[in-house]
């Protein structure tokens, strides 16, 4: 690779908002991204809510002259809804789906159905290994009362986890996607403090597009006005977050959003607004080159972060703990009942009410033992989330009260001892 390495990397990310019957003028609209995108030629295209298949496919059959590559990525009931197109091969793909999604019980709200995961493609660019990532986090339905936060939380501390243990030899990480987490909430803190990415709405010097970077606007008519009555520019839950590892440098040079309508037809593409982002990345020069431990003031944010998460998810697991206690007695009254209709049937004096009352007893039992089941699921899935952040924190806190010559010190004790032990 010559020293003076630059490459541009143009990205498109839209969540579609592509629900088969619910979702208005969705072909329509599925036809006009597809005109919109072929006219663009982005270098990669990143789509959330495409929950058709078939939209996918006709997609894949448009795009195909400016868009070789593409892939959708399955899982779930419903499908994640996640799916990428790129000018260039894709040399490998894989995903991660969360291990809490929601309540299968809220039927309305339908995260559990859809299996919500993270996405991974790989590319080989001129020498250059890009990790480019695309999700879409669980959907907040009630900011004043959230029941699903620790859930979010929990899922944002895998996304971290999964891009720090997938991305060890890429060049360059591109995450994409409907976070569903606005810019100070603490799932997005905890994601960008544990990853280093950076958020290119606040890196790019050249923005044009939606106040404040907006991704849910008013002035789009197929948002739901009532939802952005607190805000009345809207809301920013879309990102592009991106980070270069030692050798190389990566910047934001342009960043744009549409406004809450097509910038051509002047319709909507959807209920949210696309981002389209123009990436620098070139050779880093030393003073640029990013430094592998965080610094005394970077940890110390590091540490506030992950003792709130740690404290969201044990309030979580408390809750979910409740609740399989709570179904646990439910079973054991419902057991209680059958014995006690089994013994009336047995007796003849009221066997018809017994016969009646036997089948919603069962399906009583049945739903509570259900409960159970998936609140304790949901409970082990939080605690182990809870243990990983309170290990990380533990490492944090210690690496915060060594000083930089004790750092250093330790670590060659450590390759020491490692030397002896191979010996």
């Amino acid at each position: 690779m010559k020293p003076n390495f630059s490459l541009r990397l143009r990205i498109f990310n839209l969540n579609c908002w592509g629900i088969p019957y619910l979702s208005k003028h969705r072909g329509d609209r599925v036809k006009r991204l597809g005109d919109f995108l072929n006219m663009e030629s982005f270098d990669l295209a990143l789509l959330e809510e495409v929950w058709s298949e078939q939209d996918f496919q006709y997609l894949r059959q448009k795009l195909l002259p400016t868009y070789p590559a593409a892939h959708y990525f399955r899982s779930g009931v419903i499908g994640s809804g996640l799916c990428v197109f790129s000018k260039h091969p894709i040399q490998e793909f894989t995903q991660h789906v969360y291990t809490l999604n929601g309540y299968p019980y809220m039927i309305h709200h339908g995260d559990w159905f859809c299996g919500k995961a993270v996405g991974l493609l790989v590319l080989h660019l001129s020498g250059l290994v890009l990790n480019a990532y695309v999700t879409h986090l669980h959907a907040e339905y009630n900011r004043q009362k959230d029941i699903y936060l620790a859930h979010r939380v929990a899922q944002a501390w895998e996304l971290a986890q999964f891009i720090h243990h997938t991305s060890k030899k890429a060049d360059v990480v591109l995450l994409c996607g409907d976070l569903n987490l606005h810019p100070k909430d603490l799932g997005c803190r905890l994601l960008k403090e544990w990853t280093g990415l950076h958020d290119a709405y606040l890196e790019t010097r050249d923005f044009k597009g939606s106040e404040e970077g907006c991704t849910m606007v008013p002035e789009n008519c197929y948002v739901n006005q009532r939802e952005l009555e607190p805000f009345p520019f809207g809301i920013r839950i879309d990102y592009v977050l991106y980070k270069a590892v030692s050798g190389f440098y990566i910047s934001c040079k342009t960043l744009r959003t549409t406004a809450g309508h097509d910038p051509h037809s002047g319709t909507p593409l959807s209920d949210h607004e696309a981002l389209m982002a123009t990436l620098c990345v070139r050779h880093s020069p030393p003073q640029h080159t990013p430094s592998p431990t965080h610094g005394p003031a970077e940890r110390s944010q590091l540490i506030s972060v992950l003792k709130e998460a740690w404290a969201e998810l044990d309030l979580g697991m408390a809750q979910a703990r409740w609740w399989a206690t709570f179904a646990g007695y439910v079973i054991g009254l419902g057991l209680l009942l059958l014995a006690l209709l089994c013994a009336l049937a047995a007796g003849g004096g009221v066997r018809e009410v017994a016969i009646m009352l036997w089948t919603p007893s069962v399906g009583l039992l049945l739903g509570a033992g259900a409960v159970y089941l998936f609140h304790m699921q949901e409970a082990k899935g939080l605690s182990r989330a809870r243990a990983e952040l309170q290990h990380m924190l533990g490492r944090a806190r210690e690496a915060h009260d060594l000083d930089p010559e004790s750092q250093a010190a330790l670590f060659l004790g450590q390759q020491e001892g490692d030397r002896s032990e191979e010996q």
